[in-house]
């Protein structure tokens, strides 16, 4: 504790006397932050000096933020389906006749052909039991019934999609209360499935990742262990995700189409890349051996 000592004089009955007071104060190491280690934390996997600061955190922290952004990734993913995608499947299904069904592969379709049950932007549903093609949407991606198979249109071509072998339900009073038991669940196992499929693939290309990390920072005189590259490998890709999540809530918002958003998918990988090449130079340099004698030559006399 620091102490003051402050010293009065005073004239008491014709004598000099001291009089001594001791004040003391609160020691400031008490109030003392580490900025050093604040600003190395590793909390934020935005910025190239935060992506590296997970090299020398720990596993523990690097899961846990990586599980924070997939959630965030996955937020966007669950309001895309059900702002834009679940309100046209909804509305399809009503358009379905009072019966019909999906038997042994072949679609029981007791409607007009070729017909449109409902269009969004996004995703439109029809049925033309013979694909003669005669109907056509403008969404990003149309499913169309017919009586074997279904063909999944797109911006890249179509996918063509046999029915299964069993029995489906077809129609309108069996798949609508279906559907609304199910929507909300369904958006709930989306974003399960969004968040351990990213978790398991950053794992996957963080141990990809961690040798050309030890080599970059190798030859940039940075020194880290192969763990701690793997680490560094984890984080960099967290940054592409943030960039991938804003991408699909502004094709959401009808800002971005279906190509952009199909280029933000692929050049997101790329981002992962520039940051695995910057990160490693904001890590401490090896110190040099400048000054050390040389144990190989003797001493001058």
């Amino acid at each position: 504790m620091y102490c003051r000592t402050i010293r009065w004089i005073g004239l008491a009955l014709g004598k000099w006397s001291v009089r001594r007071f001791s004040v003391e104060f609160p020691s400031f190491k008490a109030f003392h932050v580490d900025v050093n280690g604040l600003v190395q934390s590793a909390w934020e996997p935005v910025t190239p000096r935060g992506v590296a600061a997970f090299a020398r955190a720990s596993f523990g922290r690097l899961w846990l933020v990586q599980f924070i952004v997939a959630v965030i990734v996955a937020f966007p993913v669950v309001w895309l389906l059900y702002d834009g995608f679940f309100p046209t499947v909804r509305a399809a299904i009503r358009q379905l006749p009072a019966a019909g069904d999906i038997r042994d592969a072949k679609l029981d379709w007791r409607g007009a052909s070729p017909v449109l049950l409902a269009e969004g932007r996004f995703i439109a549903f029809s049925v033309d039991v013979d694909h003669s093609g005669d109907v056509r949407s403008p969404a990003h991606f149309q499913i169309e019934f017919g009586k074997d198979r279904m063909l999944i249109h797109s911006l890249l071509g179509y996918l063509d999609r046999p029915y299964p072998v069993g029995l489906m339900a077809f129609n309108r009073p069996e798949l609508e209360p279906k559907w609304g038991a199910w929507e909300i669940p369904l958006l709930g196992l989306v974003a399960l499935a969004v968040v351990v499929w990213l978790v398991c693939v950053w794992s996957v290309l963080a141990t990809v990742y961690a040798v050309p990390v030890w080599l970059i920072s190798f030859f940039a005189n940075r020194d880290l262990r192969l763990a701690e590259c793997w680490r560094l490998g984890g984080a960099a890709l967290m940054p592409g995700a943030v960039i991938m999540a804003v991408t699909i809530v502004l094709y959401g918002l009808g800002l971005f189409d279906l190509l952009a958003l199909g280029s933000v998918g692929i050049g997101h990988l790329v981002v992962g890349w520039v940051y695995l090449l910057i990160s490693p130079s904001f890590l401490p340099r090896v110190p040099d051996a400048v000054g050390k004698k040389n144990p190989f030559v003797g001493e001058a006399k």
